[in-house]
């Protein structure tokens, strides 16, 4: 049976709006045909006419869904080192609670208009739920180590991780650089020389993070000595954490930075010279909620990048609502449309998944799913604005 909506506008994404559209779709949800209203193959359709615009369901290109218990429970606006530190002290939870938060927020992003996550993962605890989702779930299984002499160890344990969530797609993927010593991302890239493998970092999402590969000062240095960690061997890199961090990054492989918070312009110049498959995530609920400041993100608009957006954890956001982050970037940064930031939240989040041949657009044989965005000024997000799941 093939249904049918009419909306003020259809946002393919990969084509230009299509105003008083009409979009069918059959059971399974595959597109059978994209009209203008006045198209006489309409003719023969029973319309379901709504109001505002019907965009491709939604990519999270980050997400942590094991930390979906802490709903709450962090004070915001508090930096990074200080929420980092609650996050560690308030790790474990009894395994009924963390199951029933992770699949309410599974949940939630479902009916958020939500059809494919990049997950971060430190245990195998949201397996079964990945598994019975319809949301299409990308496990980035991620690996800490700033001593060189556990390294195997680690990237090891990381590798069974990783292999545990087959057939679920996977990848193992470093922290952040200032958790990740010189010899693990030498072992991660010599894995995804040989097998292929989608790598994720966290990245400057503090000023203390740059402070601390300058010059090795400041909070991270506190952090290691509180806990307990002998960082001698590291040696200031008279550099941010980007441009020391890229270079043992494999050059073949799709990298993606996320949050980004304090990437400078001099940053963005050495990411371009250096040449590497990069793309770009913001989070600018969690930006805020940490560290109250967004990333530049309009200093990223001239230099040709992939963006992407995510919601990050339940920990640090409110909600978990792709909507709702494209709503704080009009607001932050009005002169950037949305018929842009759209294509960040879709079509660019699933090429970066491999996954654009079925999702992230509105075309014939596709089955992206179908999202209608109402309480819109023309093709303007305002503080109104709504997403209803369609298909």
């Amino acid at each position: 049976m093939v249904k049918s909506y009419s909306a003020d506008f259809i946002l393919p994404v990969s084509s230009d709006p299509v105003k008083d559209g009409v979009i069918s779709v059959d059971e399974t949800g595959q597109i059978t045909g994209i009209y203008h209203a006045n198209d006489p193959a309409c003719n023969a359709l029973d319309i379901e006419k709504l109001e505002g615009v019907i965009v491709p369901g939604f990519v999270n290109s980050h997400c942590h869904l094991e930390l979906s218990h802490h709903r709450g429970r962090f004070q915001k606006e508090q930096g990074l080192i200080p929420f980092i530190k609650e996050v560690i002290s308030n790790r474990n939870g009894s395994d009924e609670a963390i199951g029933v938060a992770m699949k309410e927020a599974d949940r939630q992003m479902l009916a958020n208009g939500i059809v494919a996550v990049g997950d971060i993962c430190n245990t195998i605890s949201s397996k079964l739920i990945k598994e019975t989702s319809a949301i299409y779930y990308h496990n980035y299984v991620e690996v800490f180590c700033f001593k060189p002499s556990e390294v195997k160890d680690i990237f090891r344990a990381g590798l069974d991780l990783r292999e545990n969530f087959s057939p679920l797609p996977s990848s193992i993927v470093p922290h952040a650089p200032y958790s990740v010593c010189k010899e693990l991302f030498r072992y991660l890239t010599r894995f995804c020389d040989d097998y292929g493998n989608i790598i994720t970092i966290h990245n400057q999402e503090s000023e203390e993070e740059n402070r601390f590969f300058r010059y090795k000062t400041g909070g991270f240095v506190d952090f290691y000595r509180d806990m307990g960690f002998d960082i001698d061997f590291f040696k200031p890199q008279a550099r941010n954490s980007i441009q020391t961090v890229l270079p043992l990054l494999p050059s073949h492989q799709r990298i993606l930075f996320v949050h980004n918070t304090y990437t400078s312009l001099k940053d963005l110049y050495f990411v371009r010279r250096f040449g590497h498959d990069t793309n770009w995530c913001f989070c600018p609920n969690a930006n805020l909620y940490i560290e109250g400041r967004l990333p530049k993100i309009d200093m990223f608009l001239f230099n040709d990048f992939n963006i992407t957006v995510g919601t990050d954890s339940l920990a640090s956001n409110d909600q978990l609502c792709i909507l709702s982050e494209l709503k704080t970037i009009a607001s932050h940064y009005p002169g950037i449309p949305f018929t842009r930031t759209l294509s960040w939240a879709t079509l660019n989040g699933a090429k970066l998944l491999g996954i654009n041949q079925q999702l992230g657009s509105l075309d014939v044989g596709k089955k992206p799913g179908l999202n209608l965005i109402s309480g819109m000024e023309k093709l303007n997000l305002t503080a109104d604005s709504k997403v209803r799941k369609l298909v």
